[in-house]
């Protein structure tokens, strides 16, 4: 479990380093204002946790998005818009 939760916590941190960081001091806050009885201190801990939720949320929904619509790609011109070269004529010379 223990290695479960550190594979977890390391895939977090390296997707999402500022929200997960803001996940973690808003849990840390939570905690010391309910074992310290600061009412104060729990509600500023749980706040910061979800706005970095929906922070978190709407980065993932934003990138989401921008991988489901990827623009087109064209390596060469459509055929319609080339320009036609010219036909080469070959130039007979006449024996000597």
């Amino acid at each position: 479990m223990n290695a479960l939760w550190l594979r977890l916590l390391n895939s977090a941190y390296r997707k999402e380093p500022v929200a997960s960081f803001a996940i973690t001091v808003g849990i840390v806050d939570a905690v010391i204002g309910s074992l310290g009885a600061s009412g104060s201190l729990f509600c500023f801990g749980l706040g910061t946790v979800g706005v970095a939720v929906v922070l978190r949320w709407w980065q993932h929904q934003r990138s989401a998005l921008e991988q489901s619509e990827p623009a087109p790609e064209y390596y060469l011109p459509s055929r319609s818009s080339q320009a036609r070269l010219p036909v080469l004529k070959e130039h007979h010379h006449p024996p000597h």
